[in-house]
């Protein structure tokens, strides 16, 4: 591996980390600020099934830069005191990556993300699956996501969903 794919790879696992970090604080502000600055930055979490099966139904479905700030409204100022509050874990590893075009990456990694709910404190598996990421190049020469897909390997989740995974 020459030197310029080492620091590509050490760059594409900042973003994952980063992304990781912010959820895990449920900073949800720094989440947002993890995706590139464009109307068409996205985020969806369906199951692996649906996809496969073309079917768009899904988990969270924030198909542009509004419906991802909307998400951090509601987390952090609508929903506040209305759900069970849960910690979570994320565990990331890019597993491929290849240039789409010069300033776009697509990035695939997988993940496990652990909950506990404050109530009981017992923790358990949330999801697992794998990250399918377009991660956007910036003038400054720092990396965002575009756009994430996180694919389920499961149709059912244990509890509900109210951070993005």
């Amino acid at each position: 591996m020459i030197e310029t794919d080492m620091s590509l790879e050490a760059a594409l696992n900042a973003v994952l980390l980063a992304d990781a970090d912010a959820l895990d604080s449920k900073d949800m502000q720094r989440w947002l600020d993890n995706y590139a600055d464009e109307e068409n930055a996205s985020y969806f979490c369906r199951s692996a099934e649906n996809s496969e099966h073309g079917l768009a139904l899904g988990f969270m479905y924030d198909d542009c830069r509004a419906r991802l700030e909307d998400r951090v409204t509601f987390v952090n100022d609508i929903w506040v005191g209305t759900f069970q509050d849960y910690r979570t874990r994320h565990f990331v590893q890019l597993t491929s990556y290849h240039r789409a075009d010069t300033a776009t990456l697509e990035m695939r990694s997988n993940f496990s993300v652990f909950m506990t709910p404050k109530d009981s404190g017992i923790t358990q598996v949330l999801a697992a699956g794998q990250y399918l990421d377009s991660v956007r190049q910036q003038k400054n020469g720092g990396l965002k996501l575009l756009s994430r897909r996180a694919e389920l390997d499961t149709s059912v989740l244990p509890r509900y969903l109210v951070y993005p995974i």
